[in-house]
């Protein structure tokens, strides 16, 4: 194999936060290789494929492509080197269409105008010679979040990128879109493209990765053939200690009902019925998984019972009080706390510093408000606090948080939300973009407010995160709850089985507690 890229003595220094982010870093991958590059968050790992993409200068050091020097300033100086990046957070225009995102910047054109027709058929011939099928003329608005990876995927690949970055590329897919993307990212290293996979899921690694950088700290600290390490190998050179990769509880002790939610019905963006008439309850002391495959209806429920959206039909009760048509806020002064599924749009402002951040949820309550004027010192000794338990890197009293990591971003908004003993919580997709060190501690933290007498309603695409936290496992399956499991005896098959919207028959020998298909 003959080097892509190669980094030498990297450093980058970032003021505003006083971080150095990558400290004297080399770094190198192969052509036809998967190089999976993996840390905590606030590794550093981001920061080094940004430099390499231009989208931040280095303070030091220097960069070859196929073995020559390469200035890079610029994304445009990246791509036209041949380096294209899916971001962890997708860069489309939801209202422009697949092949207009595509082809954006590129367009093929007659006598100036714009040939849509002709901008279509590229794109198409495009995802069918890569085994990518999309349609090129659907807004990226109403597609799902795989589709939407797969438009970035083949964006990059139509300026005809052979070496290809993607941060966190499965944060957002289901199980089944995650293996179809391993055969593509396989693929394109069988054909010669060199493939950066920056990942938090260990597994992956091995599944699909051919060799490995660690870093930690911004510092290199180990370079292996991913065949000759196991994940709990991988996961204690990231961390710098044994990580328990089990989730260590006792069993459940349900008390009262806490939530319930009876024949719900709820309709999507579009108008359409997305919940058709769910009904669940959430004991205090237990965890209630909800699992199913993307689109059948779990942000729409997810987002009635916490207020963010109208409920057509049906009740929920939180604490024996109806609370159907109640404000955001009257829920969450009943108890009700809820780690959204999108941490940057709804989860946090990243347009303000850490303190705001931590008091949007109790800004009117003492001690951080005093006869309607915010306290200054309570709101920064809290803002501390969260910090220091939720091990928060590069996030600093006061100061801003668009620059901090994913993880670290997803931390703010569960110290934010745990804080305070909630009676019910919500924890929609709790690990997303999170490191392995710190799923240790989430999940921790989710069961000792388990046993503390929370009531936890569970929605992950991770379906081994579903299993190994669940009390009770729902599947939804076009808008209803289709089955209820044991998660001591599901598995994985079983748990698909009724994702897919498997028959009675089929889920007899399934280790089912309720079956509520017809």
């Amino acid at each position: 194999m003959t080097t892509a890229v190669e980094m030498r003595n990297i450093s980058k220094y970032f003021a505003s936060s006083r971080t150095l982010a990558t400290d004297n870093v080399d770094f190198e991958v192969q052509q036809g290789e998967v190089h999976a590059l993996v840390g905590e968050n606030g590794a550093g790992k981001t920061t080094l494929m940004n430099i390499l993409y231009g989208l931040i200068p280095p303070d030091s050091g220097e960069i070859l492509i196929h073995g020559k020097p390469a200035r890079i300033t610029h994304p445009d100086d990246a791509i036209r080197l041949g380096i294209g990046m899916v971001h962890q957070h997708f860069k489309l225009v939801p209202s422009f269409t697949i092949a207009e995102n595509i082809m954006l910047g590129i367009e093929p054109n007659q006598a100036g105008f714009i040939d849509s027709r002709a901008e279509s058929e590229a794109v198409r011939q495009l995802a069918e010679s890569f085994g990518l099928p999309v349609d090129p003329n659907l807004q990226v608005q109403d597609i799902s979040v795989g589709m939407q990876q797969r438009v970035e995927i083949l964006k990059t690949l139509q300026r005809n990128a052979r070496i290809l970055i993607l941060d966190e590329p499965t944060a957002v897919l289901t199980p089944q879109e995650v293996h179809e993307l391993y055969s593509v990212i396989r693929r394109l290293a069988n054909e010669g493209r060199a493939v950066i996979l920056i990942t938090h899921k260990l597994p992956e690694v091995k599944a699909v990765a051919d060799r490995l950088t660690v870093m930690r700290r911004g510092r290199v600290v180990s370079k292996d053939e991913v065949n000759s390490v196991t994940v709990a190998d991988i996961a204690s050179k990231m961390v710098g200690r044994e990580v328990i990769l089990k989730v260590e509880k006792q069993a459940a002790q349900p008390a009262e009902v806490v939530l319930s939610v009876e024949n719900l019905l709820v309709a999507d963006n579009s108008g359409l019925p997305a919940v058709l008439g769910a009904s669940l309850e959430v004991r205090a002391g237990e965890i209630v998984g909800i699992a199913g495959v993307s689109g059948n209806g779990q942000t729409e429920l997810v987002e009635a019972i916490a207020g963010l959206r109208a409920i057509d039909g049906g009740a929920v009760h939180l604490l024996g009080e109806d609370i159907t048509h109640q404000s955001v806020r009257n829920r969450r002064t009943a108890g009700m706390a809820h780690i959204p599924e999108d941490r940057m749009s709804t989860g946090l402002n990243l347009q303000t510093n850490l303190d705001e951040n931590v008091i949007v949820t109790v800004y009117d309550k003492p001690p951080y408000a005093e006869r309607g004027f915010l306290q200054r010192q309570p709101i920064r000794n809290l803002a501390k606090k969260l910090v220091d338990r939720f091990s928060i890197k590069s996030a600093r009293v006061g100061e801003e948080i668009r620059t901090l990591s994913g993880g670290n971003l997803q931390k703010i908004v569960l110290g934010r939300e745990l804080n305070g003993a909630p009676r019910f919580i919500i924890a929609n997709q709790p690990t997303r973009g999170v490191d392995v060190g710190s799923i240790e501690f989430v999940h921790q933290t989710l069961v000792e407010a388990r046993d503390a007498g929370a009531a936890i309603l569970l929605v992950s695409v991770e379906l081994d995160e579903i299993l190994a936290l669940s009390d009770r496992i729902a599947v939804m399956y076009e808008g209803q709850i289709t089955a209820v499991f044991d998660p001591d005896t599901a598995t994985e098959e079983t748990l698909g089985i009724a994702m897919a919207g498997g028959t009675i028959g089929e889920l007899e020998s399934a280790a089912i507690t309720e079956v509520k298909v017809s």
